[in-house]
């Protein structure tokens, strides 16, 4: 087996930079900010979401403007899908019997 194949795994703390919570864990990722605890040299990694702060997980609803978002998307692309009107649209080779088919029913 090839040495130091595997990256290096440390110590870390999570902390979500919305409320302060920290979560102690372990990682490959580092920081250039350490924190000791319990005798322990910790990287602090900054998250700016993490399941204390979440919507889904504290239950608290957000507003979305979907409606703007639909208002903006029909003023940019509305006119011009008008304007090209709809495709004309070839019948494909499945839609139509073929005349052996036809000949075979008809008899």
């Amino acid at each position: 087996m090839k040495a130091d194949l595997h990256p290096t795994y440390h110590p870390v703390v999570f902390l979500d930079i919305t409320t302060g919570k920290k979560f102690i864990s372990r990682s490959t990722a580092t920081s250039g900010k350490t924190e000791t605890i319990d005798g322990v040299e910790h990287y602090i990694i900054s998250m700016g979401v993490t399941s204390d702060s979440h919507p889904f997980f504290t239950g608290q609803n957000q507003f979305v403007d979907t409606e703007g978002r639909i208002d903006k998307y029909e003023k940019r692309f509305g006119a011009a899908t008008r304007r090209a009107g709809k495709p004309k649209l070839k019948p494909t080779a499945a839609a139509e019997p073929k005349k052996e088919e036809a000949a075979t029913e008809e008899a």
